[in-house]
């Protein structure tokens, strides 16, 4: 991938604090709906953020994997769990989903210890 998990992490919330000062509305108003969205209800947010790793498989976005790794398991899910959801992606989504299961694979080494 080319940058360590933990270093995109670091970068993308300064990309994130300068998308706020140079794009305030929409940033704002993609972050409401994300958090209405993205919390407790009908589903945990464990669940939500499950289902959005999956999405972030099947659409082949790389911030949005190493992103919903990390929300993942802050949420509590774990390194089964996560695998798993990127299993059900790899499924529905064939062989572009399974060519980015090794980004699940990345994060979860640089984000879990041991």
């Amino acid at each position: 991938m080319g940058e360590n998990v933990q270093d995109f992490l670091a970068k993308f919330k300064v990309e994130a604090d300068k998308m706020r000062q140079l794009s305030p509305d929409m940033t704002m108003a993609f972050m409401a709906l994300f958090g209405k969205v993205m919390k407790q209800g009908a589903l945990t947010v464990k669940q939500k953020e499950l289902i959005a790793l999956g999405i972030a498989l099947g659409v082949q976005c790389t911030p949005c994997i190493l992103l919903h790794v990390q929300k993942s398991l802050d949420a509590g899910a774990s390194k089964e769990e996560i695998l798993e959801a990127a299993e059900v992606a790899v499924v529905m989504a064939g062989g572009p989903a399974f060519t980015n299961m090794p980004k699940v694979i990345e994060a979860l080494e640089s984000l879990l210890p041991g």
